[in-house]
């Protein structure tokens, strides 16, 4: 059997090595998504000095100022159309990290939430007689806290859904507004 200041040291070690591996993990998968933003960033940085020079010498072999126009024109909505991609792309990494730093904190968070709960069942346990009210406060704090911190991830889900939504929203309208310009830009 344990005493009482070995079973806290004990869980102190053990939340301390808990948080070590949450820190290790979110770093982890946030420079693995900064690595998938600066690749993508190089792959469009790469293809647009390609689609540039092209156009330029398009440009520059236009005959008269009407093929040079509607040389420009006709070059907008591809334009638009890979920075709509662009953003999407980019979207889809960042809500892809957003949701990979969730599931890794959340499983964090639920298994230290577990062993604080059994550390304080277990002291409870072998706890002096008269100590009933205190045990009873502590496991209060701890349901309490565990009630804020979802109610927390629950509002930090939501707030997500509604940038995910306004930023749906803003690339669909700026896909219609290319779509208007490019059509204008035909006729």
């Amino acid at each position: 059997m344990f005493t009482l200041p070995e079973q806290f040291s004990s869980a102190a070690k053990a939340n301390f090595e808990a948080q070590l591996s949450l820190l290790t993990n979110l770093t982890s998968k946030a420079f693995e998504s900064v690595e998938k933003v600066v690749d993508l960033n190089l792959n469009v940085a790469k293809a647009s000095l390609e689609d540039s020079s092209i156009a330029a010498r398009q440009l520059l072999s236009a005959k008269d100022p009407q093929e040079f126009f509607s040389l420009t024109a006709a070059q907008a909505q591809p334009t638009a159309a890979k920075a709509i991609a662009y953003g999407r792309h980019l979207a889809g990494i960042a809500t892809s990290a957003q949701a990979e730093l969730t599931r890794t904190a959340e499983e964090q968070i639920a298994e230290t939430g577990r062993k604080m709960s059994a550390l304080v069942d277990d002291v409870s346990k072998n706890a002096p007689a008269g100590t009933e009210n205190v045990i009873a406060i502590v496991k209060t704090a701890l349901g309490n806290a565990n009630a804020g911190y979802e109610q927390f991830s629950k509002t930090t889900k939501q707030a997500v859904e509604v940038m995910e939504a306004n930023m749906n929203s803003a690339v669909s309208q700026f896909t219609q507004a290319a779509e208007k310009t490019g059509s204008r830009a035909r006729r």
